[in-house]
């Protein structure tokens, strides 16, 4: 029998484990067969372990695992992903903005022989403000970055084991997991769903997180922002080898003195801005080369509680 592995990760959640534990138990869990929910606190400052704790009290079938600090989502998915057992894992966000039968949904296309499932978002909730910044970061990831992202996007999906090593396997900092999951290619099916709006807690996906992520996409998997810059600089360059033809023309030719320091001032001005813009982009390439070279690990483990099953496991194993 196949097992199913949910990892869900945690950070200033502990408003919304408990009733995120109980949709589940009574949508999906008992039609899962062998399955595992792996919590990964994520360094939250509130009491979301403690009611992990509660949680596990409760199931046998819990692992929780908290980080030594704060590594961000993507980190602490890929945590999840490294203590799991599952022969797939599907990722679960712990504000109850997808429904919980949506896994049992993704988990049938995985036995039809898709190594990826994504849930992608058909219709959302959420504010109009939210909405037009997620669709313009989807629309430049699709025209600049990986035209295989689907025009909703999605938080959420499962992956095959052998995908799981892969993704495991590239152990990327500063970059987008979800991009990572598509540039893998495995077979892959889409479930489309209706995301609600939240109405418990409050989301921590900050202003500044959201343009982080937009560089990270685009440092990541594209080579638009160095190309952007040959062109602009050529265009640049070009056009003001064509102003000095006109003005060295216009002084032997015409007698013309050509006067304005206004306008050579705003040239002047936006020259130095243009290189000042470049300069930030190579340093953007730079840091993370060197960020990369350090070689630190994506996340850090503090502690493992493993489920009743999984200790069983192992221990066999051992023997």
């Amino acid at each position: 029998m196949s097992k199913i592995s949910i990892i869900v990760p945690v950070y200033y959640s502990a408003d919304t484990l408990m009733l995120l534990y109980q949709d589940m138990k009574d949508k999906i869990l008992g039609q899962l067969g062998d399955y595992e929910l792996v919590f990964v606190d994520d360094g939250s400052g509130d009491n979301s372990w403690d009611i992990m704790q509660e949680i596990k009290a409760l199931d046998d079938h819990v692992v929780l695992v908290r980080l030594s600090r704060n590594f961000g989502e993507h980190a602490a998915l890929l945590a999840g992903l490294s203590c799991c057992s599952g022969d797939c894992a599907v990722t679960k966000q712990a504000d109850l903005q997808e429904d919980s039968e949506l896994i049992l949904r993704l988990y049938e296309s995985w036995k039809q022989g898709n190594k990826v499932v994504l849930a992608v978002r058909e219709e959302r909730d959420d504010n109009g403000l939210y909405k037009w910044f997620a669709n313009l970061y989807y629309v430049i990831v699709r025209k600049f970055i990986m035209p295989t992202m689907p025009r909703g996007g999605f938080d959420c999906y499962l992956l095959d084991r052998k995908a799981i090593d892969v993704l495991l396997m590239l152990d990327e900092k500063n970059s987008s997991l979800s991009l990572q999951v598509l540039w893998m290619g495995f077979q892959t099916d889409k479930v489309y769903f209706h995301r609600k709006a939240r109405e418990v807690g409050q989301s921590r996906w900050t202003m500044s997180k959201k343009i982080k992520l937009i560089f990270d996409s685009m440092m990541s998997f594209s080579y638009f922002p160095i190309r952007f810059m040959t062109i602009l600089g050529g265009i640049v360059s070009l056009t003001a080898f064509v102003m000095g033809i006109y003005i060295i023309s216009s002084k032997l030719i015409v007698g013309e003195d050509v006067i304005g320091w206004t306008s050579l001032m705003a040239v002047l001005l936006f020259s130095t801005g243009l290189i000042l813009l470049m300069l930030g982009v190579l340093g953007e390439y730079i840091w993370r080369a060197l960020d990369a070279s350090r070689n630190r690990p994506p996340f850090l483990i503090d502690t493992i509680q493993q489920s009743v099953a999984g200790s069983q496991s192992f221990h066999e194993e051992q023997k």
